[in-house]
């Protein structure tokens, strides 16, 4: 769908979800259409800027996404950089919206504009390394503030979030799909993410799941989901936080720069910074291998379920090593 058919299909609604928001809007401008259909907006009478966010049907119930502005809230008060949420004018959190062409409902959110530019798109165009470690070692710090936050959060009654637990990762019906039915995988191939999933389901649920080590993850904080804004750095994006090990969250960010020449540096960054913040224990470090190749095996299942999306050269790329590492753990190797 072109960003005119886009815009043809979603701007009714979001015209109509705008009427329930404390703004007097003006220059609503479509923005993105990925997991969520998301918009620009100004306040003529005073050219605040928001982002309004229909989202999309069937991945959250209506707790799950008041349950997740809760923790965003949380992660506020205790400092951290997070988009500031806006209420409906009857102070709900979302409103349910019809959109029109289609005649399916989405809940609509809003929040406050956050300057900045992606994290991934900095890292894109320096070709200065120690810049880069940096960055990265500002994202370690920054992972393990939310993560000494989750720790000690207690959420309100009612809260409901995914679990990205055992099951939730590598059960028989895992949170992002099931990875090993993509229709690119030879039926071999299928069985060795069958028998490797078997292996890290048994790996995973031999873990602690105290708060210490197991809390609210953000779930997805690659670069791609952090806004740089001079010496600040926002976190966005909270679609998939869940429940789940500290690990994942650290692996996330660690499999976004894992092919480059300076890897190992820029894990040293980042563990560093994250250090200096949270203290960590080796033996919790030692299952980030494990970890990363947990985050590409539930990547396939993403992508699993989005046949309308052609594989590409990264997806072929995080496929082979997946495929690689899992047979090096047949063949009684480590992942590495």
């Amino acid at each position: 769908m072109d960003k005119e058919a886009i815009g043809r299909t979603f701007t009714p609604a979001a015209e109509a979800a705008l009427k329930s928001f404390p703004i007097d809007s003006v220059d609503l401008t479509l923005v993105s259409l990925a997991e969520n259909v998301t918009f620009k907006v100004t306040d003529r009478r005073d050219g605040q800027v928001y982002v309004l966010r229909l989202h999309r049907p069937g991945y959250h119930t209506l707790d799950e996404l008041v349950s997740e502005r809760a923790w965003i809230r949380g992660l506020a008060d205790a400092g951290i950089d997070v988009p500031h949420a806006v209420s409906a004018r009857d102070g709900r959190d979302y409103v349910p919206v019809t959109i029109p062409a289609t005649g399916e409902q989405r809940f609509a959110g809003m929040l406050r504009w956050t300057e900045g530019r992606l994290l991934s798109h900095v890292l894109a165009e320096t070709s200065d390394d120690k810049a880069v470690e940096d960055y990265f070692a500002q994202l370690g710090a920054l992972t393990a503030a939310m993560h000494n936050q989750a720790s000690a959060w207690r959420p309100p009654t009612g809260f409901m979030r995914h679990a990205l637990d055992s099951d939730g990762l590598m059960g028989d019906a895992p949170h992002w799909g099931p990875f090993w039915e993509h229709r690119s995988l030879t039926a071999a191939e299928s069985r060795l993410l069958l028998d490797v999933r078997d292996r890290m389901h048994e790996e995973l649920s031999r873990l602690s799941r105290e708060p210490a080590g197991y809390s609210l993850i953000h779930a997805d904080m690659h670069p791609g989901n952090i806004l740089v804004d001079g010496d600040r750095l926002t976190v966005i994006d909270f679609d998939d936080a869940g429940f789940g090990w500290h690990q994942y969250d650290i692996a996330v960010v660690l499999t976004y720069w894992q092919s480059k020449p300076n890897a190992a540096e820029i894990e040293r960054a980042f563990l560093d910074g994250y250090r200096a913040t949270r203290p960590v224990p080796d033996d919790a470090l030692a299952a980030i291998p494990m970890f990363r190749l947990v985050r590409w095996m539930a990547s396939i299942g993403w992508f699993h379920q989005r046949p309308e999306l052609e594989p590409s050269a990264v997806f072929e790329e995080r496929k082979a090593w997946v495929l690689d590492r899992c047979a090096a753990l047949q063949r009684g190797k480590g992942i590495g």
